[in-house]
Parts: C-alpha cells; structure tokens; sequence
C-alpha cells in the first residue's frame, strides 16, 4: 500500500481511518489492541485484536486505547497510530507526505504535539490538526464557511459532539457522553437485569444494529441471542424483540436529545435561526442508529437528517482540507 500522497486520518474512539489524495479511503481499522498481559508486549492491532474479543486466554489483554472521546493511554495510542500510518505510506521516507489528522474532543493540546511528533517517527513530513466537529461539518456538505450558521451532531463509539459553526469557526460547542459504546453499554445492563443473561461486546453491537432504535420498530423484528446465565453459569439463548431494545437504549437518545436543545438554547438568535431553517445534521457511525433523526425532529421540533456517508465524514472533511490547503488552512490549528 505504500505511496507518497497526501493522508487524511480520522483517530476515533471506535476505527482509525485513512484517506490518501487521489485515492479515496484507503484504510479502516478498529482502534483495538491486544497486549500479552505480562510481558506488556503488542500483539496485534486492528480488526485482529478485534476477533479476539470476548476470546483470549488469561494471558492476553485486549485494550481500547482511546475512550470516551479521550486518550486512555497515549503510548498505546500513538504505537497503534505509528503502525497504521507506516502500513499506509509504506517506508519511502523520502517521500515523506503530510497528513491532516482530526482526533477526539476531549484529547489535550499536549496529546495533540505528541501525536505530531509520533507521525513524524512513522514517515510523514508534516502533520496539521483539524477540529474533529469542523472536519465532520466539512465532510457532511454543509456550508459554514460565511456567516451562515449550521449545526452538527458528531457520534461517535465514544460521545457526541455538538458544535454550532458559522464564519469558519466554531460558535457553541458542547460534548454529551452517548455514542455506540454507551448503547452497547445500554443493552448489555438491560439483558442482565431483565432476563439474567450476560453477552459481549460484540453481540451488543450486533443486538444494536439489527434492533436498536431511537424510535419503535414497525413492524418489530426479533433476534435470538445467545449469551451466558448467570444463575446456572450455562450457555443460554433468548429470543428478544427490537420494542425490548428500544426501552433499552429510551434514556440514552433523550438524554442526547435534551443536549441538543441545550446548545440550542446557548446559540445566538440569528444562528439559532439559521438551524431552525437548515436543521442538524447527524454524522458518525452511531448516527446510523434507527430512527435517530426522527426521533429528534419530532422532539425538538428542528428537521434533521443523517449525512450521507456519515461515518465517514470526518475523514472526508480531512480530505477536503487536503485538497484546498490554501482556502482552507484557517481552519486548521495553529502547531
């Protein structure tokens, strides 16, 4: 895979993704790894250490380094990083591109230098930062860059960011802790409390995505799941429905709900009023969520909709600097 282009990385809570100039997105994987637990040694990264969750021996730690919108442990972090990035370009050290690179809200400023440096190590000549709710609001098509105001709602495996943007900058800013991870989180509580059975990671997410939603289902769908019992300690399966799934993850989506009005609230009135025209649009994976946008249309009352490509607009808003650096480098931070 190597090649001198220019990269667009989004570092997410849940995947890291790559865009390379002239070639679109290039590479996608989660941001996992696993790590012999005495040793502390890596062994694998990515949608490897993925499969081994829910699976590894005693031995084996498998570690999300990033969490909740934040750096958890910034060395594994930045080897993961290091790893996809050489994986992309390849060891052409003299070709050495540059990268725009938009990381979670909550990573702190001197994360952000030592992550430049870390890309530096790992080939590129270059690295810029680009505010992950300008990046998502740029890839999603919406027009900021005047004095017209919009709103995005940037969710992600960790959070949601809510960011309010108008002359190129970004006017209110608010982040609220739900996103894929605290469904996944929703779910698992529930089935634990309700049927006594306890599953994965990866089957909530599953359980999420066949069905989860803000709204009921209609007609509703049913899934057998298969988890363990925690009064026998035996393997155990259940068949659910998409209404049970739905009261799981209720107290989630209106608590993002009530955010959304919230940062509403504190926008000034004239953009205020350019949202209530334009709307708020939804990016990220766990924008996908069923019935989200309309679940928050008919509680605030505001159209929204789902971006097109949503999860990976972030990314694509990375790109679209790469391809206007210079109508485009005031939006990215100052290094």
């Amino acid at each position: 895979m190597a090649a001198s282009g220019d990269i667009g990385i989004d570092l997410g809570t849940s995947n890291v993704v790559i865009y390379m100039k002239g070639r679109g997105v290039v590479f996608r994987e989660p941001s996992v790894i696993a790590i012999e637990r005495e040793s502390e040694q890596i062994i694998a990264f990515g949608m490897e250490a993925y499969r081994m969750i829910g699976r590894t021996p005693a031995n084996i730690n498998i570690v999300r380094p990033l969490a909740q919108g934040e750096i958890a442990d910034f060395d594994l972090t930045s080897s993961m990083l290091r790893y996809y990035v050489s994986n992309v370009i390849g060891k052409k050290f003299f070709a050495r591109p540059r990268a725009i690179l938009a990381v979670p809200s909550g990573v702190k400023e001197l994360e952000k230098k030592a992550l430049i440096t870390s890309m530096f190590d790992a080939g590129l000549r270059r690295t810029q930062i680009l505010d992950r709710t300008i990046a998502a609001a740029l890839g999603a098509q919406l027009n900021f860059l005047g004095s017209y105001g919009c709103m995005v709602a940037d969710l992600s495996a960790g959070g949601t960011d809510l960011a309010v943007l108008s002359n190129g900058i970004v006017a209110v800013m608010s982040s609220v802790p739900v996103g894929g991870d605290q469904f996944d989180d929703s779910i698992i509580r529930f089935l634990r409390k309700k049927y006594n059975m306890l599953i994965g990671e990866r089957t909530a997410e599953q359980v999420k995505i066949t069905l989860g939603g803000a709204m009921r289902r209609n007609p509703k769908v049913t899934m057998d799941i298969t988890g363990r019992n925690l009064i026998s300690g035996l393997p155990k399966t259940i068949s659910v429905d998409s209404d049970e799934i739905y009261e799981a993850l209720v107290d989630n989506v209106n608590e993002l709900i009530e955010s959304i009005q919230a940062v509403i609230e504190r926008t000034p009135p004239q953009l205020a009023s350019d949202i209530l025209e334009g709307g708020v649009t939804l990016t990220g994976g766990a924008a996908m969520l069923y019935g989200l946008s309309e679940a928050i249309s008919d509680a605030i009352r505001i159209p929204s909709r789902v971006a097109e490509e949503a999860r990976d607009c972030v990314v694509l808003g990375c790109a679209k600097v790469l391809m206007n650096p210079s109508s485009m480098r005031h939006l990215l931070s100052v290094s």
